[in-house]
């Protein structure tokens, strides 16, 4: 007979629960909205209009957000059960580095719109729950100080590819410096997208001198600016040109920078963010300027996957950003399993549309090495900082760890479309 008794589950699902109905017990609630819909709901009340319309919208009608949503909801999972799941490994390798969970913060620009800490909150967050972070092109502060937040846990970092090549090679040279374990070439924004919302509000963070923490710290772009400002034909009136002014006026005083010179840089940055002539040869020449692992995000065609292999790059990240660059395109699970079959043996990884721990299974599912989840953690941060990042990935990470066991598996390894309906 055998006597041995097991220890208590304190698998993070069973830990997260048990977490909220304890201090629920004393009159505590959570932080934020464990609902999804409900989170989404909390934190577009808490945000500024201008916000809201920057981290909710979408490209044109929003089509494509529907799709990546529907594309998870069509997915359904069919539970094995009288298995023995009382223990979960929900770990997983990316480049000799072994993740606790398949779960990584996607690059989310410009968060000082929704919280005075923006990318440094979630860098203490993404650390304190030892969670891999992306660190934005578009951030409001310089990955050296997120970096230096987040101790020995994973960051990565998303490269826009700007037209001014030193800078390209000035940002991935920090980005390798500060401790980033790989690039994301981010490939679907070589223009920006359609957004009705923010143009019905006629709202662009950047003019306001918001997102620009990677360029304003940067040596090679300080260097750039041009003494004078130059004449852009754009002229603001009224209330805005004070509230612009204002703007500048405080990103100046933060990176050491007077009104004129944030003027020059705001105008510098907008003449060179982008690269529409972006291709091939250039994904060569990363090559070149870096040691460390890169990922090409925004891939959605088999086609460019197998491309990718080709250029020997070292991982695809199957996205559509969020549904905020082409109105009507293909939802990333539905182009997740070509993609992994034209991959040839690429990790690759999801995200758009990303809601929920039995979200990230159904990817998994589909042949996703893991997934990157955006809005919501934004919703939290919004909502209530860093405490607030930190309890939407406990409850992702804690519901992943759930449906894995009810689905009768013990490994996020062992999840394939045996799990899936039809």
């Amino acid at each position: 007979m055998n006597t041995e008794q097991k220890k208590p589950d304190v698998s993070p699902g069973r830990l997260r629960q048990m977490q909220i109905y304890v201090t629920g017990a004393g009159g505590k609630r959570p932080a934020v909205p464990v609902a999804p819909d409900l989170l989404e709901q909390a934190a577009i009340r808490k945000m500024t209009p201008e916000a809201a319309a920057y981290i909710v919208g979408g490209a044109g009608g929003e089509a494509t957000m529907r799709a990546n949503r529907a594309a998870f909801d069509r997915h359904q999972i069919v539970p094995r059960v009288l298995r023995d799941v009382s223990r979960r490994d929900l770990s997983v390798t990316l480049f000799g580095r072994c993740h606790a969970v398949p779960v990584l913060l996607d690059p989310v620009g410009v968060l000082e719109m929704v919280h005075p800490e923006a990318d440094l909150a979630v860098a203490r967050a993404a650390a304190a729950e030892n969670i891999a972070y992306v660190f934005s092109n578009q951030a409001s502060v310089p990955m050296e100080q997120c970096a230096a937040a987040m101790g020995d846990t994973p960051r990565w970092f998303q490269l826009y590819w700007s037209s001014d090549d030193d800078f390209v090679r000035s940002v991935v040279a920090r980005a390798e410096k500060c401790g980033c374990e790989a690039i994301a070439v981010t490939l679907d924004t070589t223009l920006l997208g359609w957004r009705p919302r923010d143009l019905d509000a006629a709202y662009l963070p950047f003019l306001r001198g918001l997102g620009l923490g990677q360029y304003l710290s940067d040596p090679v772009f300080k260097g750039k600016i041009p003494p004078g400002s130059p004449e852009t034909g754009v002229r603001p009136r009224g209330f805005d040109l004070i509230s612009t002014a204002l703007s500048l006026r405080r990103k100046g005083k933060e990176f050491g920078l007077s009104m004129q010179q944030m003027r020059a840089a705001v105008a510098h940055f907008t003449a060179t963010y982008s690269r529409p002539d972006l291709n091939w040869v250039d994904i060569k020449r990363l090559r070149d300027m870096t040691k460390i692992p890169i990922l090409l995000k925004g891939i959605r065609h088999a086609d460019d996957a197998r491309l990718a292999h080709e250029h020997r790059v070292d991982g695809i990240i199957v996205s559509n950003h969020g549904g905020r660059q082409v109105d009507g395109e293909i939802a990333t699970l539905d182009a997740l399993p070509s993609i992994v079959s034209a991959a040839n043996g690429l990790p690759v990884l999801l995200d758009s549309g990303v809601r929920s721990g039995s979200d990230v299974a159904k990817a998994l599912a589909l042949g996703a090495t893991a997934v990157l989840i955006g809005r919501p953690y934004v919703y939290g941060l919004a909502l209530a900082g860093e405490n607030g990042v930190r309890e939407v990935i406990r409850n992702i990470v804690a519901e992943f760890d759930l449906t894995l066991a009810l689905a009768g598996l013990t490994k996020a390894s062992d999840l394939d479309t045996s799990i899936l309906a039809g």
